[in-house]
């Protein structure tokens, strides 16, 4: 009878905190915040309440209300303070949400630089990021469900330049579903290094304050080199 009390309270405080994370991202100003930091980068509160539209004060409440829910984490350097997401989890949650919306929003006019390319977190997204990913399945670069490297993917990668990490707390790489194209896109450790690489390179440029990004005149002739993506 304990053990039945006790799995009731378990199951309630469950539901609480769900139901707590619901309210946190039922703001539409809380959720222009959280897609603002889908860039991946770490943002000032002044920043965010320009992406929100709204003003510095009522902003401090709604990044209180974020971090208290653990959607973000603020950081301190020097005198200045900076949130982000509080991790891969909650982009992919964000991710997500974005596909489940998209029928519902689809007579609405998406920009078409958001769905030509843009970073989802820590990769790429978009058109450009969709056909890379058809690229490494055709080529057999990723396994057939898109959650791992094969070795010829691994040497393709390798001469390419990107650092592909060994870290056991993460995937390789995962089939991403793209919210804007309804397919996959490159995730995962692998998808990381990419971006992280294709931006060290030049090949992209960002747009300051927005996911988007630009493939340069260098990132297109690259991606037409290395993946046979006509940009």
């Amino acid at each position: 009878m304990h053990k039945h009390s006790d799995d009731v309270e378990s199951q309630v405080s469950q539901e609480r905190a769900l139901a707590g994370l619901a309210f946190a991202m039922s703001d539409v100003s809380r959720m222009k915040m959280l897609c603002a930091l889908m860039d991946g980068r770490a943002w000032t509160a002044t920043e965010l309440a320009v992406a929100a539209d709204i003003a510095p004060s009522t902003a401090s409440a709604h990044l209180c209300k974020l971090v208290d829910s653990r959607l973000i984490v603020g950081l301190s350097q020097g005198r200045h303070r900076y949130f982000r997401l509080t991790g891969r989890d909650v982009a992919g949650l964000l991710e997500q949400m974005m596909g489940l919306t998209w029928q519902a929003t689809a007579h609405c006019s998406t920009p078409v630089s958001l769905r030509k390319a843009r970073t989802c977190y820590d990769h790429l997204a978009g058109e450009v990021a969709v056909a890379i990913f058809d690229f490494l399945l055709r080529e057999a670069w990723v396994a057939d469900d898109g959650e791992a490297l094969t070795p010829k993917g691994v040497a393709g990668f390798t001469r390419m330049g990107v650092t592909l990490s060994e870290s056991v707390r993460r995937k390789p790489c995962s089939a991403c579903l793209d919210w804007s194209e309804r397919r996959f896109h490159l995730g995962g450790m692998a998808g990381a290094a990419l971006l992280l690489h294709v931006e060290q390179k030049g090949w992209i440029a960002r747009t300051p304050g927005y996911r988007e990004v630009r493939i340069t005149s260098a990132g297109q002739l690259a991606f037409r080199r290395y993946f046979e993506v006509d940009c």
